[in-house]
């Protein structure tokens, strides 16, 4: 079986036909979805799905980096999410991650101290959760991992998702914790640096996601993405690993079942 370990499919872009979707991901083996939490504005959407599909979605409960921008409210915000981690709604039996979290500068670096307050609070309910953490990043990756270097030691896990830094990032996150590193459909497209990097990354380290409804891989870049095409994800890696895509299959789902306790 193969695992998304990052897809947004109760987001809107897929109210009309979320069922085919979910009967495609069933067709073509992607038997588990990891789903990352935004914001309050779609904590119910997520919720909805999980409620009617428990057997295979799995939701994670966090505040995005993004949401705090802007936002006079985001304290409040966040204690939605610690009120959530502490007692989970009705017809959620539990949360299998704090996520989506983390670090963007890419919109705006006005917001760096309050994403960052939000980001470290949000690790430290993981760390009393007992969860691993699903880790958001885009133009921020050096203060990544100086956010990471001030918990070594303390048993944080979890994925840095749609990684796309380089082979030294790698191994200095990779030194903070039990971390694996989430590859998605940017390792598909033709001029993509991320490629080289991924050769240099130890497969035990890698898990494997879609992001969907974003970063479509080939060959339905330019589509709405969705969690069946984490496929084509597999099979890059395995032909940049020069592996069979049954071997990468096995490896990264063994290593998301072990980092969510699936």
């Amino acid at each position: 079986m193969l695992v998304d370990t990052h897809s947004h499919i109760y987001e809107p872009e897929f109210d009309a036909d979320r069922e085919q979707v979910i009967a495609r991901c069933e067709e073509h083996d992607v038997r588990m979805l990891m789903l990352p939490a935004i914001d309050a504005e779609s904590y119910e959407r997520m919720f909805d799905l999980v409620r009617q599909r428990p057997d295979m979605m799995r939701p994670m409960m966090g505040l995005h980096p993004t949401s705090v921008n802007d936002n006079t409210h985001w304290r409040e915000d966040l204690a939605l999410v610690r009120e959530y981690l502490t007692t989970p709604p009705v017809g959620i039996d539990r949360f299998w991650g704090v996520g989506e979290i983390g670090l963007d500068f890419y919109w705006s670096d006005e917001f760096r101290a309050e994403q960052t307050e939000a980001f470290e609070q949000q690790i430290e309910w993981a760390l009393e959760s007992n969860l691993p953490i699903a880790v958001h990043t885009r133009n921020a990756w050096d203060e990544m991992c100086e956010v990471a270097e001030r918990f070594v030691g303390r048993g944080l896990r979890g994925v840095f998702h749609a990684f796309s830094s380089d082979v030294e990032c790698y191994r200095r996150l990779k030194a903070c914790g039990d971390f694996c590193f989430g590859i998605g459909g940017v390792v598909t497209f033709k001029k993509s640096a991320l490629a080289a990097v991924v050769a240099e990354m130890e497969l035990e380290d890698l898990v494997i996601e879609t992001d969907a409804p974003y970063l479509t891989p080939v060959p339905h870049r330019g589509e709405r993405n969705e969690s069946s095409y984490v496929r084509f994800v597999c099979a890059k890696i395995a032909e940049i690993k020069g592996v069979d895509s049954a071997e990468v299959e096995r490896v990264t789902t063994e290593n998301a079942k072990r980092l969510f306790g699936l």
